[in-house]
């Protein structure tokens, strides 16, 4: 009798198994600002949620890994988060590693909730792809209007980082649309690999003599590259995707980037409780600026908790994922249509006195 007690209490007093969360984004190299302030946003949701008493008592861990920005590599990590059996994987960061480690998640049936792939080569489709912020389809001519109705442009060239190709096309190609649509021309897209020479890149760019060029890359090449083009043309005006709006524009940037529209996928004028909340509960916690990959990866770690929390038995999550009529953001509601793709907009900002100031 006191040998089953004594079996009973060890039982009772085992700890509970956790709930893991995989985290994947480059978190070295160019693109680590995006990673780390992702992989930042999905450490706050759970450290909160841990607070909180975890999900039904059990605690709940996050596995991050680093893609490196390189499909092989990403790969290798999604094949070691799966060995450590997680629930499902918040990221990749880019769409060039959505597309590389789909069919890996695809075929182990666990979801992947990117906080920031845009390309629309995977939108609409039956898979366990979701994201929290919209296809570039979505919003992409806002900022093809304003660069022609607001900033006069009507000759612009189009410069992309091949190594994110899905995206670097999605965002060209419907930008590219809306704004001949209007009447403008795009007299040139510009790609750039790893490696390339920027002082290289300025020179083909500015070759047309365009009235405008967009840069559609991630902010640490944008930065460097509006240096080189700012050395050769001081008036011509400039614009930049969502992909670069980071706070290191800002520090790399420095004067160059002044006057450089940006678009965003955050209001950074909300007012709203929860951001506001957010907002600082991640400064006192990294003692820095979420910026969008912070807000969006916390969303979307939100998003996978919520959705593990209300899972009903006999369940996959994909289908938690999908029965949901909408999950809590930050900024604002987060609706799933049937193929995990969600509805947003962005947000026009120029950079002045070293600030990304909102355009209305």
């Amino acid at each position: 009798m006191l040998l089953a007690s004594m079996v009973t209490g060890m039982v009772a007093c085992t700890p509970s198994e956790p709930v893991r969360i995989g985290f994947l984004g480059g978190l070295s190299g160019r693109v680590a600002d995006l990673g780390i302030g992702g992989r930042n946003g999905a450490t706050l949701a759970v450290e909160m949620r841990n607070r909180q008493g975890g999900i039904n008592g059990r605690p709940i861990e996050l596995i991050a890994e680093d893609d490196q920005q390189d499909a092989e590599v990403a790969t290798q990590a999604v094949a070691r988060l799966l060995a450590r059996k997680v629930d499902v994987i918040i990221g990749p960061m880019t769409s060039a590693m959505a597309v590389a480690v789909l069919p890996q998640v695809n075929a182990a049936g666990i979801p992947l909730i990117s906080p920031t792939a845009t390309t629309n080569l995977l939108t609409g489709l039956d898979d366990q792809f979701f994201r929290v912020v919209a296809a570039t389809a979505a919003h992409v001519f806002k900022s093809a209007e304003h660069h022609f109705r607001d900033n006069g442009l009507r000759r612009v060239v189009l410069v992309c980082d091949l190594r994110n190709k899905p995206y670097t096309d999605s965002w060209a190609t419907d930008f590219r649309n809306a704004f001949e649509r209007m009447g403008g021309q795009v007299v040139s897209a510009v790609g750039f690999d790893a490696g390339e020479s920027l002082t290289a890149v300025a020179i083909r760019v500015l070759a047309s003599k365009p009235d405008g060029v967009v840069i559609i890359a991630n902010s640490v090449d944008t930065a460097l590259l509006v240096q080189q083009i700012r050395m050769r043309d001081k008036t011509i005006r400039l614009g930049a995707a969502e992909w670069a709006a980071t706070e290191r524009l800002l520090e790399l940037g420095g004067r160059a980037v002044e006057g450089l529209v940006v678009a965003q996928h955050l209001d950074r004028d909300s007012q709203a409780p929860a951001y506001l909340a957010f907002l600082r509960a991640y400064r006192e916690r990294f003692a820095h600026e979420p910026g969008f990959a912070g807000l969006t990866a916390f969303d979307a770690t939100n998003v996978a908790l919520d959705a593990v929390a209300g899972n009903e038995s006999g369940q996959t999550l994909k289908q938690a994922l999908l029965g949901r009529a909408e999950f809590s953001g930050a900024q604002g509601p987060i609706r799933f249509d049937a193929s995990g793709d969600t509805q947003g907009e962005t947000f026009l900002s120029m950079i002045h006195d070293g600030k990304f100031e909102p355009l209305r």
